[in-house]
């Protein structure tokens, strides 16, 4: 039951098929770097170790062939990638998504934007609660946001049906009415 208090940001099913499709077309591109004979790379003037185009290929298709399987899986996830109400915030947004965090653990937001791409950081008073939940390989992704953003909990609109500064708008807005900013 959706309360009038909540704000419900459905994940956005056109950027996923997009981010599916890139996946697929990288992962091509790492297949046909892996089936490059070694003379055919050696021919080359630039870039013509076979060693490090191979394994730029077998990175291409790891790394790509889970970005697509992530992709593939929230495509097929018919629960909201956002719910704000009055408990707090429900993240359903990515692969590491928190669930619900209350507003009494939420100090602030932060922006954090690397390569033109912004990402919006929940401060949060105790970061190490959500850096210890969940299997290893949530562990890890969690440490590396917290590394790199300050925070183990970071939006991207870029599987939601919102852009960036609406989620920043609809964060603050929520905050303000229900949280205690430090």
């Amino acid at each position: 039951m959706v309360s009038s208090e909540e704000k419900i940001i459905e994940l956005s099913k056109t950027k996923l098929l997009l981010l599916i499709v890139g996946s697929l077309a990288f992962i091509g591109i790492g297949a046909w770097m892996v089936s490059l004979d070694a003379a055919q790379i050696e021919a080359q003037h630039r870039y013509n170790d076979p060693l490090l185009i191979h394994g730029i290929g077998w990175v291409a298709i790891v790394f790509f062939g889970l970005c697509g399987a992530v992709g593939i899986k929230k495509f097929f996830d018919n629960k909201p990638g956002l719910i704000f109400s009055s408990a707090g915030i429900t993240d359903n947004n990515s692969v590491v998504a928190a669930g619900l965090i209350p507003w009494s653990e939420i100090s602030g937001f932060n922006i954090y934007e690397i390569h033109k791409q912004k990402m919006l950081v929940v401060v949060l008073k105790n970061p190490d609660k959500y850096l210890e939940i969940g299997s290893p390989i949530k562990r890890t992704l969690n440490n590396a946001n917290y590394k790199m953003c300050g925070s183990p909990v970071v939006f991207s609109p870029n599987s939601l049906k919102i852009n960036f500064d609406q989620l920043v708008e609809i964060s603050n807005e929520y905050l303000t009415k229900y949280g205690n900013p430090v």
